[in-house]
């Protein structure tokens, strides 16, 4: 009798292939739609918000820089929009002294976010306990939900007078103390979100680390700080946008006095403040210190915007995947 050979089954065939080829034939179930379609909406609103946002500037700006020059406004040196009559175009508009009091502001208060955020960070995702992280990181997280204009009231109240003899501030109303508190508010984003970088990197590495003899402090600074480095970037560039963007720190306890210095020490406008002033109902509508509201404004939607592109493009370059 004569044997028939039996040769190797085809992948497609017997009752593995069978689910995998019905698997892919088919279609994707009806809720993962919806949250495709959800998804895409939520992005494409942002699309849209952020359109009507420029769309909501263009015509005021034209109207002002039809009566201003843009080289005026970039480069001067005084601004006195809110002096004298209010539908006079005749006055100075250089915006540079509010330009360089929001990056003064900024500047203190990632010189405080920054170091304290950081340390924070190492110690609730390397020596602190699991115990001990779920009781601190709520409550530190709890701070980025105090309302800014009470911090703008305990910098005035509370905080300049204890700090004016010791500093030698002349005001009350001053940068330093605003800026100095402004960084209290922004550690909790920038802790926050740096732990959850450095937590999410691999434990096998320090467990490489702590192999060749390194101890906790030289894993934490060496090895897991350059893994996290693309988290702890965009966690310090958050916390930038959001002081660049700050309002009632800087219009409670900075002052409305427009001017360029370099003490922070001194009063000084912000171009958040100003905003804040102005669309208080400081000036009608229609007068040329109204249309400066949008020229300060399109000019703050700039800045934020070329901050978040560099960070994009920072946080791509030490990114690191595992």
């Amino acid at each position: 009798m004569t044997a028939t050979s039996v040769g190797p089954a085809s992948p497609g065939s017997g009752p593995e292939g069978q689910v995998r080829g019905a698997l892919a034939r088919s279609s994707p179930r009806v809720g993962e739609r919806i949250i495709e379609a959800v998804m895409a909406g939520a992005a494409g609103l942002s699309v849209l918000v952020t359109a009507g946002i420029v769309a909501a500037l263009v015509v005021p700006l034209f109207t002002f820089f039809a009566n201003v020059s843009p080289i005026e406004f970039l480069t001067g040196t005084s601004w006195t929009a809110s002096f004298g009559d209010k539908y006079s175009w005749n006055k100075d508009w250089g915006v540079l002294p509010l330009v360089s009091a929001t990056f003064m502001a900024t500047g203190i208060a990632l010189l405080v976010a920054i170091p304290l955020g950081l340390g924070i960070a190492m110690f609730l995702s390397e020596y602190a306990g699991g115990r001990l992280r779920r009781i601190v990181k709520p409550v530190l997280e709890l701070l980025a939900g105090i309302p800014t204009v009470v911090y703008g009231f305990l910098a005035l109240t509370a905080i300049t007078p204890l700090l004016q003899p010791l500093l030698g501030i002349p005001n009350i109303y001053n940068l330093l103390v605003a800026g100095i508190v402004m960084g209290f508010m922004i550690i909790p984003t920038i802790a926050s979100l740096s732990e959850d970088a450095m937590s999410a990197v691999p434990q096998v590495l320090r467990q490489g680390s702590f192999a060749v003899g390194a101890n906790r402090r030289v894993t934490t600074v060496r090895v897991v700080f350059p893994a996290a480095l693309s988290g702890i970037i965009a966690a310090i560039v958050l916390g930038l946008s959001r002081a660049v963007g700050e309002t009632m720190i800087l219009a409670v306890a900075g002052g409305n006095l427009a001017r360029l210095t370099g003490d922070p020490r001194d009063e000084a406008q912000t171009m958040t403040a100003f905003i804040a002033q102005i669309a208080s109902g400081d000036a009608p509508q229609g007068s040329p210190v109204y249309y400066s509201l949008f020229a300060v404004g399109a000019l703050l939607f700039v800045i934020t915007m070329i901050i978040n592109v560099i960070s994009i493009r920072l946080v791509r370059r030490y990114r690191q995947a595992y």
